[in-house]
């Protein structure tokens, strides 16, 4: 269908090309005429380069349709090149075939024109208008015999003459403007093709990225669960149904690409009223939102991963632990900052590695995702300190 309608816009702008070139003579002798009263529309001159420009649109529409396509579609420039150079060849053969007997006919009326003005200038009226002059007429010392006549009439022209060198230039001219519109129509037909495709393949990166993700997301819930039944039963009972509503909204929601940040922020509290079923006033856990929320719109799950890190990772049965969360909205921007305590077997680790251990699976992938969707658009600054881990997001807002 696109491609149609490709087509369709490239023969509209050739149509339109054509009707102004074969309207501009008349309209031109119009103009003449309306300028000046003595002057009467002279069709003969008219149909003249109507004749010329139709010889101009057989070799176009040849050109168009069978040639131009060999070099921008099926790139054969050989065939190509040789053809054209043959179409051009011909009609410049036959051009120059035509303009002696032009030539022949044109020199006779001038010659008539001439054996006119000349008897007027001797005194002689003439009676017969100039078309009607031959050489069988008896005028006065039968002026059309003069020897000094015969020497005022031009040699015969060359071969190739100025109007046929004019008449090929022209030629290539729009052989030119021809390839020119078909390159300028197959180059925006690749360009919006090589965008669906990359639109094609960014969607299906971002489809696996969050098929990724709710299996992750689904495998922490379920060991928060796991450990609960052990812990409080009751609880584990309350968690099951809170992380139903949650699987809805991941169900409904998610494969949207983008929605309300108020349905975000609600997964977000719920998420976290989930957790602290857990944990004891051991762990200080604080979310702070910026009232009042507005209505734009972000993609879905790009904030639980970094909440869920926090958790995994910032929580410790030992020792005191903290997880701060603080969601603003500034001038179309959403700022997104999350610290947490980090637990005494990561920073072992870390220093055993030399790698941090927190994120994962689920980061590396909202990494990737914020990439694909916002380009060089956000910023993401993950501060690794020895006792605490900030993230900082930065990102525009619908």
């Amino acid at each position: 269908m696109k491609m149609k309608l490709s087509t369709y816009k490239e023969n509209l702008i050739y149509l339109a090309l054509w009707l102004i070139l074969f309207i501009a003579p008349a309209s031109s002798m119009y103009m003449r005429v309306q300028n000046n009263s003595a002057m009467t529309m002279d069709w003969s001159e008219i149909f003249h380069i109507w004749n010329l420009y139709t010889a101009y649109l057989i070799i176009f529409l040849i050109h168009n349709f069978i040639l131009a396509p060999l070099l921008i579609y099926k790139k054969n420039k050989l065939i190509y090149f040789l053809t054209t150079i043959c179409l051009i060849t011909i009609f410049v053969i036959f051009q120059c075939s035509l303009r002696p007997r032009n030539f022949r006919k044109k020199m006779e009326m001038h010659r008539i024109e001439f054996m006119t003005r000349d008897l007027q200038m001797h005194g002689y009226k003439v009676e017969k208008p100039p078309h009607e002059f031959n050489r069988a007429d008896n005028g006065p010392e039968r002026i059309n015999m003069r020897p000094d006549m015969k020497d005022r009439h031009p040699d015969m022209p060359m071969f190739i003459g100025e109007k046929n060198i004019v008449s090929s230039v022209i030629l290539v001219l729009i052989i030119g403007m021809n390839l020119g519109v078909k390159l300028y129509f197959k180059n925006d037909k690749d360009s919006k093709e090589m965008q669906q495709l990359e639109k094609q393949n960014l969607q299906q990166q971002l489809e696996y990225l969050k098929y990724q993700i709710n299996p992750h997301f689904f495998m922490n819930t379920l060991n928060n669960i796991h450990a609960l039944v052990d812990i409080d039963p009751e609880k584990a009972k309350t968690t099951i149904v809170e992380l139903s509503k949650m699987m809805r909204y991941i169900l409904y929601e998610g494969n949207k690409p983008l929605i309300p940040i108020v349905r975000e922020i609600q997964f977000i509290k719920n998420y976290i009223t989930l957790m602290k079923l857990r944990y004891t006033d051991k762990v200080k856990i604080s979310l702070n939102i910026q009232e009042p929320i507005n209505d734009s719109e972000i993609p879905p799950l790009m904030l639980i991963t970094f909440i869920e890190n926090a958790f995994k990772h910032g929580v410790s049965y030992k020792q005191d632990s903290f997880i701060i969360i603080n969601i603003s909205f500034i001038d179309k921007r959403l700022y997104f900052i999350c610290s947490n305590s980090k637990k005494p077997e990561d920073n072992a680790e870390k220093e055993e590695t030399g790698l941090p251990k927190q994120g994962g699976v689920g980061l590396a992938n909202v990494k990737r995702r914020l990439e694909l969707i916002y380009g060089d658009k956000f910023t993401l600054d993950i501060d690794d300190d020895t006792d605490t881990y900030n993230v900082k997001l930065d990102l525009p807002i619908a």
